[in-house]
């Protein structure tokens, strides 16, 4: 009971500094998720992409989704509350603060300068976000040459292309429908893996 109940604080007190600290939003956040879920809980890559597909395609904030993921993984409900609780706390604190102040201040030069070099720090926490899982995603654990010409890499970046391409040729085009797209395909690759006898 005692190292469960460590394990709830843990989770509040990791979520807390990541919410205290990271700008950006939740894709920012990433690299320190993939971090302490691996290092410090034990989670897999694999584990951490499926935290990702599940948080990024379910309704709410991506940030609160994936707390809410990793701490009901970890430590159940009492864990998923309390690595959730830990996450928006400092940004309810932080906006209830702004919201009285920031018309005093948004003319001031040190905020605008702190803001200017806030946002392409948030854009490189994502880039690397995405080189770093979509590395796993494509390749798994290690690069081989090997992995180029497999079954798992060619459906993923078939799906991934396509995808794209959508998206670019149709800026409109729902991102529930290219999730549904996804989740079918996804579903068809794996049956079409299993009854062939190819692994992903």
């Amino acid at each position: 009971m005692i190292d469960y109940l460590l394990t709830c604080l843990d989770l509040f007190l990791t979520f807390l500094k990541l919410g205290a600290f990271t700008f950006g939003g939740g894709a920012a956040m990433m690299p320190f998720i993939q971090q302490e879920a691996v290092s410090k809980w034990g989670f897999t890559s694999q584990q951490i992409i499926d935290f990702i597909a599940v948080s990024e395609s379910t309704p709410g904030p991506f940030a609160v989704n994936i707390a809410t993921y990793v701490g009901a993984e970890k430590a159940g409900f009492l864990g998923s509350f309390f690595a959730t609780f830990g996450l928006v706390l400092p940004s309810f604190i932080i906006i209830l603060i702004i919201a009285k102040c920031y018309e005093k201040f948004k003319t001031n030069k040190i905020v605008a300068g702190a803001m200017t070099g806030l946002r392409p720090a948030s854009v490189g926490l994502i880039a690397a976000a995405t080189v770093s899982i979509g590395f796993e995603v494509f390749f798994g654990s290690s690069f081989a040459v090997e992995t180029l010409w497999s079954y798992g890499f060619i459906a993923s970046f078939v799906i991934f292309a396509g995808m794209l391409t959508l998206c670019l040729l149709r800026k409109k085009t729902s991102p529930i429908v290219i999730i549904g797209i996804c989740a079918l395909l996804g579903i068809a690759v794996g049956y079409a893996g299993e009854l062939f006898g190819i692994q992903i």
